[in-house]
This record gives C-alpha cells, sequence and structure tokens, in this order.
C-alpha cells in the first residue's frame, strides 16, 4: 500500500500530477496548489533530498501584501543605485523591494504537501517519456516507476541551443553580523557600480540589510567567466572597505554562492506535450538582469489556479518575447563592449521613474513603456547591436543546430560555518 508523505516500494504508482525537483519552484506551486484550495489530484514530488532551511537567498519587487509577507527577511521601499559619479536613493513606492530566505518557502511547501496528501518519492528521476496521454517518469535506485497525466520539471536543464551571447551572473555574499550598529536597516543598496570592473563584463556589489548589525553583503558578476574563490573574497573585502564597515566587530555568519544563466538561448518551456518545465529550465530567469523568482512565483500561482479551474497546468511565458529579443539585444551591446554596464544601468534609472525599470526588469510593463525605456539608452550602440542580432539570428537559421553547452542552474548555497573557519559551499 502506497503511505502519503513518503514512499520506498517498488511498485508502480499512478498519479495526476509529477513535480520533479523539490527546490525554489516546486515549492512554489506546492503553496499555490494549497492556496487555492486545489483538492482530489493525486500528487507526487520526485526529489532525492528533503530540502530545508536556508540554502539560498531570493530578492525580488512587488507590492506590499502578498501572502509572501509573513515570510519576508526584510523589505524596504527605498533603495540606492550608486556609481562612481553619484549616489541616487530610490523611491519605490508603491513598490518595495523584498529578501525572502528559502527556509519558510520550504516549510510553508511541507505543511501543503501535507495538507494536499502528496506522495513523496526520495529518489532521482531518471527518465522521462511522454506518449501523448501519460508521461512515465522511471526512478533511480529502488525508486518506483511513476504514471503521471501531467509532469511539471524545475531540474536544472541546458537550453535547447546555444546563445548567441551567453554570461553567467555569479556572486559570493557574506551575511555579517557586527558588534554595533553599522547597517541602515530602512535601505538597501540594489546596485554599487563603484567596484573595479572586469575587463569584460559587469560588477556591483549590494546590501541587504535585515537590522542596522546584520545584512547580507554581496559582490556580483556579470560576464562569461567564474572567479577563483581567492577572488570572490578578495572582491568582497574590497568591497567591504569600500562600504566603510568596520575591521573589528564584525562577523561572517554565513556565506552564499550562486551561478545563475543570462543568456538569449532558448528554454523550451514545454518540451514535449505533458511535461511543462518551471524555474530557470522554463525560462523563468531573465537573461537581462538574472533576475528569476517572481517569474517562478507567477508561474506557480497559473499552474494552480488551472489545475483548480480543470485546466491543463501549462503558464504563460515567463517573458513576453519582444522583452526576449530586448534582452538578447542589451546582452549583446554590453558583451561586445559598445555599451559599459554602469552605464547603462545608471541612464535607465535617471531617465525613467523607478517604478518603470522595475517593472521592465521585471517583465511587466507596456510596449508603450518599454519604448521610453530603450529611448532612455544610447541609441547608436544599441541600434548597432540590434543589426548585429539580426543578422546572426540568420546564420543561425542557415546552420545546423548544434547541442548547447550545459549551462549553471541558479544555486544559492547558505552554510552557517562555525566562526573562524571560513568553511563555504560551492
Amino acid at each position: 500500500m502506497w503511505q502519503r508523505g513518503a514512499v520506498t516500494d517498488s511498485a508502480p504508482l499512478d498519479v495526476d500530477l509529477a513535480l520533479l525537483g523539490g527546490g525554489g519552484a516546486a515549492s512554489l506551486v506546492l503553496a499555490a496548489l494549497d492556496r487555492h484550495g486545489v483538492r482530489g489530484l493525486r500528487i507526487a514530488v520526485v526529489d532525492p533530498v528533503r530540502r530545508r532551511g536556508q540554502d539560498r537567498t531570493w530578492a525580488f519587487w512587488g507590492h506590499p501584501g502578498s501572502d509572501l509577507d509573513p515570510l519576508l527577511s526584510a523589505s524596504w521601499q527605498r533603495v540606492e543605485v550608486a556609481t562612481p559619479a553619484r549616489r541616487r536613493v530610490l523611491e519605490l513606492a508603491p513598490l518595495r523591494y523584498a529578501m525572502l530566505r528559502s527556509g519558510p518557502v520550504y516549510d510553508r511547501a511541507a505543511e501543503a504537501e501535507r495538507r494536499l496528501g502528496a506522495i513523496r518519492i526520495g529518489a532521482p528521476a531518471a527518465a522521462v517519456h511522454d506518449d501523448g496521454d501519460r508521461v512515465v517518469v522511471r526512478t533511480g535506485g529502488d525508486g518506483p516507476t511513476v504514471r503521471a497525466d501531467w509532469v511539471l520539471d524545475s531540474r536544472p536543464r541546458p537550453p535547447a541551443r546555444p546563445g548567441r551571447t551567453t554570461w553567467l551572473q555569479h556572486f559570493r555574499g557574506w551575511w555579517l553580523e557586527s558588534d554595533r550598529p553599522v547597517f541602515d536597516p530602512d535601505r538597501a543598496v540594489l546596485m554599487d557600480f563603484r567596484t573595479p570592473q572586469p575587463r569584460r563584463g559587469v560588477s556591483f556589489g549590494y546590501v541587504l540589510p535585515v537590522s542596522d548589525r546584520y545584512a547580507l553583503v554581496e559582490y556580483t558578476e556579470f560576464g562569461p567567466e567564474l572567479l577563483t574563490d581567492a577572488g570572490y573574497d578578495a572582491a568582497l573585502t574590497g568591497y567591504r572597505d569600500l562600504l566603510g564597515l568596520p575591521g573589528d566587530g564584525l562577523r561572517v555568519r554565513e556565506v552564499e554562492n550562486g551561478v545563475i544563466p543570462m543568456t538569449d538561448a532558448p528554454f523550451p518551456a514545454r518540451p514535449t506535450p505533458r511535461v511543462v518545465r518551471l524555474g530557470t529550465a522554463g525560462g523563468a530567469t531573465r537573461p537581462s538582469t538574472g533576475f528569476t523568482f517572481s517569474a517562478m512565483y507567477r508561474q506557480a500561482d497559473q499552474v494552480a489556479r488551472a489545475l483548480a479551474a480543470g485546466r491543463a497546468p501549462v503558464p504563460a511565458p515567463a517573458y513576453p518575447r519582444r522583452h526576449r529579443w530586448m534582452d538578447a539585444v542589451a546582452l549583446r551591446a554590453l558583451d561586445r563592449g559598445s555599451v559599459g554596464g554602469p552605464e547603462f544601468f545608471d541612464r535607465l534609472f535617471d531617465r525613467n521613474p523607478p517604478e518603470r525599470v522595475l517593472r521592465f526588469l521585471d517583465g511587466t510593463t507596456s510596449p508603450a513603456e518599454e519604448v521610453a525605456v530603450m529611448n532612455s539608452t544610447r541609441l547608436r550602440p544599441m541600434i548597432a547591436a540590434t543589426a548585429g542580432d539580426a543578422a546572426h539570428r540568420v546564420r543561425d537559421r542557415l546552420r545546423p543546430t548544434r547541442p548547447a553547452p550545459a549551462i549553471p542552474a541558479a544555486v544559492v548555497a547558505t552554510p552557517t560555518p562555525p566562526p573562524g573557519t571560513g568553511n563555504r559551499s560551492t
């Protein structure tokens, strides 16, 4: 007999919905199904790891008053964008910038899983076959075979083909605790471009304060190459000193590392009729910024609403096609060096209301607003990048498709090292 909550038997299992992967995207789906009162579905979660605790942090913007509010670590309606020339404080109302750590998300998902009567299979999905009527998922080890009407797959996957531009957003952050007040809890630093800029790419720091004594201080690069451990630590030390934080009475309580794809390569959201991909694998990562959480949340909500209404659990595309095109052009211009990253983002915030820029970066602006945003950039290099992108697209159509290289998935590890060990997770 199948037991709700855990499965160790090897007999076949028939379900209505199977979730492959149990990270952020799947957790948001489970919570959304519970929130929308979906009941009576046979659900299986196939993942070798039961996610718990703080293994990643998400930052996003939106309107206050959502169901996520009780889970937030902090939120801010004032943020700072800094360049070597000036420091600008932006008032975000009616939006706010928010920080959400993974522990509360996983806890809510576990409770939703229990209320939904979902079956958890502690094994990886080894093979997935979709015959158009049902999907057969063969699991590794002693796990059972699962037959599902629909599969939601959030496991990391490479793109369908190589991108015309492929960058990575890679970062390391220190959770810093101070003996005395050194942070402003009412204001986050969204982008600080006063960091030394790499030869190819963009770098910036940011600060997400939880209190006046505790904050996440992070160094980020957009570019084609990762740094070494020593390189990240040197960059963070330099940024800490740039912020004027004291050298004594300041402790690193946790370390975060992450790599997120920034590419115009396609991530098919529906590779077969009854398999739907979510998260980065389903195109939720915005190529020009690396932001993912808001799109994952929208996907989860749309899936739950569809199932509650008896429809297929297929969310809308994470971003409009025109936004994916604009991302491709912007990435090309940045990669070829025809525009500089600090200048590009500085002009966006200087010539547009903050709310418009944030909604643009989140993929929720109207065409008229997007014209205004594009007009705030330097037109000549962007026109050249547009022409180059168009020519590259034509060449892509004329040559055989080649397999895409694997791109690291969006992962942020957040261990809690013993004081003084300096240990960190990759």
